[in-house]
């Protein structure tokens, strides 16, 4: 379970790269209250949507059309009502201090929306200071569900009104498109595969996340990698949560070795390492040495200024040779504790670089959980799905697999990717998924998922 040096030896240099990158628009119209529609109210803090319960407003794991989150905005004189759309004559409304939903009829119902950023707004009790808000988060704990009226400031106080059906745009031809507007198909647990070596105990390697081995997962179009490491006495090696009884474990350097000999052979691709990392960072370190040519095409977005301008176009990285980009889900904090950090050897810290929702829709079999939420948002963590910065949208990550690797389950489910995806996922994120993340690639067809999600941009 996904339980989750040297560059550009070609003649683009580093600046130029960075001067290539392309900043996100702002949208249309942003400094403007949307047009009527249909919208969710998500939380600028959380990224969870505003959803009806039982006459309670509180925040929910974003679920689509499921879960009563959609409203219907309309404007009535200059204030605005929210109705809900599984309940007509139902609106969002305040009773006191807490969100309700109160008949649209009722004075309780209006709300005064105010822009206060890009696609970001405040909702107020009209002629008052009182917003609506999240409650704060107590010790050891998230923000509470039930939504408050109150005299909030800040992101807590701080909406997205997201459409349901948002415009899209196509896809920029292949000179032109940035490399979060680009959706790749990505193997989770890529390496337990049962072909090119062991990768947990026995009965455990009974369920394999995947049936064909790397060098046969690139030739079918994978082009990202979701790899568990562990340390052993023979360096980064991977196993399925410990690498203890596992035959044959294969080792992290093979692995990028094989995609950096592909990458050499195929100048115009580019792939996506995922690390689950359990290991210390000299360690790392001293793996990827072992990796021939790994420096000629491993890609630094830390050095190319993409923080401040944007991601590159795909033109330029294949240009420049960088068409290799590494991720750990290890802490900066305990790197930098232990005097090593991993990004001064060209492996990014993920949560610095993208979002990624929670990583399971259930048990092997069984009905699925479709909500879409962050994986890091928990009492200790909040990174929204939602994350965004001045001039950088985070590279989503979406992960579409179960606890377990049942195959009759892993293609229905991946039949139903390309749904999963615009309508849960891509609202949820506020952006189009930029790594689609399955077990057993080969079944339901989720390349074709990738394909359709590559014939336009979002937002």
């Amino acid at each position: 379970m996904r339980t989750p040096h040297a560059l550009l030896t070609t003649t683009v240099t580093a600046a130029a790269l960075a001067a290539a990158v392309v900043t996100p628009a702002p949208a249309a119209g942003a400094d403007a209250v949307p047009s009527p529609g249909t919208y969710y109210v998500q939380s600028a803090t959380t990224g969870l949507n505003a959803a009806d319960s039982a006459g309670a407003v509180e925040q929910h794991r974003p679920r689509g059309n499921e879960d009563r989150q959609q409203w219907n905005l309309r404007a009535d004189g200059a204030r605005h009502l929210l109705e809900n759309t599984d309940s007509p004559g139902t609106c969002l409304g305040r009773a006191g201090d807490q969100a309700r939903t109160v008949a649209c009829a009722s004075p309780e119902a209006h709300w005064q929306i105010t822009p206060v950023g890009t696609d970001q707004f405040t909702l107020a009790d009209p002629g008052t200071d009182r917003r609506l808000t999240v409650a704060p988060k107590t010790a050891g704990a998230n923000h509470p569900a039930l939504l408050t009226v109150g005299t909030g400031t800040g992101d807590l106080a701080t909406w997205y009104l997201t459409p349901v059906g948002p415009v899209t745009q196509p896809m920029p031809p292949q000179d032109r498109r940035t490399l979060d507007q680009v959706t790749f198909l990505t193997a989770h647990n890529a390496y337990a595969n049962g072909v090119d070596g062991g990768f947990a105990p026995p009965f455990v390697n009974l369920f394999p996340n995947q049936n064909r081995g790397i060098e046969r997962q690139l030739a079918d179009g994978v082009r990202g990698f979701m790899l568990d490491i562990h340390q052993t006495p023979d360096g980064a090696i991977l196993c399925h949560n410990s690498c203890t009884l596992v035959s044959r474990p294969v080792a992290l350097w093979v692995d990028l070795q094989r995609m950096v000999d592909f990458l050499r052979a195929h100048p115009d691709q580019f792939v996506t390492v995922f690390l689950e990392d359990y290991v210390d960072p000299a360690v790392l370190r001293a793996e990827l040495a072992r990796v021939r040519g790994l420096s000629e095409v491993l890609y630094r977005p830390d050095r190319t200024g993409v923080r401040e301008n944007g991601w590159p176009a795909m033109a330029d990285l294949t240009a420049a040779g960088q068409r290799l980009l590494i991720f750990s889900d290890h802490s900066r904090a305990a790197d930098q504790s232990a005097g090593l950090t991993r990004d001064s050897f060209g492996v990014m810290y993920q949560r610095e670089w993208t979002v990624e929702n929670h990583w399971s829709m259930g048990s092997g079999a069984g009905t699925s959980d479709w909500s879409c939420y962050s994986r890091w948002y928990d009492a200790g963590t909040n990174i929204p799905l939602t994350r965004t910065e001045p001039g950088f949208r985070p590279l989503f990550v979406m992960n579409h697999f179960r606890d377990t690797t049942v195959a009759s389950t892993a293609g229905t489910d991946n039949a139903k990717l390309a749904d999963r995806a615009r309508r849960f996922c891509q609202p949820a994120a506020r952006k189009k998924p930029n790594y689609l993340a399955v077990d057993r690639y080969d079944l339901g067809d989720p390349a074709a998922a990738v394909t359709s999600l590559n014939t336009y941009t979002y937002p």
